[in-house]
């Protein structure tokens, strides 16, 4: 049966409310109001209330990129994110695709690949592909393991690495490279993970003008990943896209990973007007 696993340790974020494909988020000082596909139903709140309460909201233009309106200035913020004995801190700000640095439902990730690397002891390597600015890599980190972070934008790349400096951390691993392309090099090395972490994108364009789209290329990335995972070791896959149901991501686990037990869920955050938000399919092994 397919459950929804919510983040339960947030102290520093809020999901508001919701609808009307977007949704109102508190980060911090900052009170945000962005879009949200996943929205379709009717906000609980008035719009005057969460005008009131925006610090800025976000404008989409065009299919991905827009402009941020705020009410005061638009400089970096940090928020920290506590994991039992440790905690992470990471810089937020405002980016022309709606995204500040951050998606809070991962924190229900977060604990999880941190209990998982604690489990696994010092020697352990975990590998975070599609790393984006860093959360996951930094709670392996915090749990003692040696981490291999992997986005093929270099300035996301730079991004974490603050973050790692922030949380008061060393020793990650930064590769900036497409996933594909690391994975096959790896495998093709003969190289083993005790962890693997993937959160890869609907779609996207690479660095040399590579498609990637997720219905597509899951199948192959799975594949490869199969062969570089320790045979004990730990896999959480994040998908957010319209068309993939859990259904689905449970059928390919069962091809790449036949002999392991696979748990699927629906990454959600519950709103203060008590609205549940759908926010990506997760599998974990």
């Amino acid at each position: 049966m397919i459950k929804a696993i919510f983040p339960v340790h947030w102290k520093e974020y809020e999901l508001i409310d919701s609808g009307n494909g977007m949704k109102l988020e508190q980060f911090g000082q900052h009170v945000l109001s962005r879009p949200e596909p996943q929205a379709i139903w009717s906000p609980r709140l008035s719009q005057g209330e969460w005008d009131k309460m925006a610090s800025g909201s976000f404008a989409q233009q065009g299919s991905h990129k827009g402009e941020w309106k705020l009410k005061g200035n638009g400089i970096p913020w940090f928020i920290k994110y506590g994991l039992e004995q440790d905690s992470i801190k990471l810089k937020l700000n405002f980016t022309q695709f709606k995204h500040i640095g951050i998606f809070p439902e991962q924190a229900a990730n977060w604990d999880y690949i941190y209990t998982q690397s604690k489990a696994l002891g010092a020697k352990a390597s975990v590998l975070n592909l599609f790393a984006y600015t860093g959360g996951a890599s930094l709670a392996a980190k915090a749990a003692g393991v040696d981490v291999v972070h992997v986005d093929s934008i270099k300035q996301v790349v730079n991004w974490a690495n603050e973050n790692q400096e922030l949380s008061k951390q060393n020793g990650i691993r930064w590769v900036v490279e497409d996933a594909l392309k690391f994975v096959s090099r790896e495998v093709k090395r003969g190289k083993k993970y005790q962890g693997v972490i993937l959160d890869p994108p609907a779609y996207g364009i690479g660095t040399k003008g590579e498609r990637w789209k997720l219905e597509e290329k899951l199948g192959l990335l799975l594949e490869q990943v199969a062969q570089l995972l320790d045979d004990k070791g730990f896999l959480v896959l994040n998908v957010y896209s319209l068309g993939l149901s859990p259904y689905i991501i449970q059928n390919l686990m069962t091809d790449y990973f036949p002999n392991r037990d696979v748990d699927i869920s629906e990454l959600c955050l519950r709103s203060r007007t008590e609205q549940i938000l759908p926010l990506g399919i997760v599998a974990r092994i």
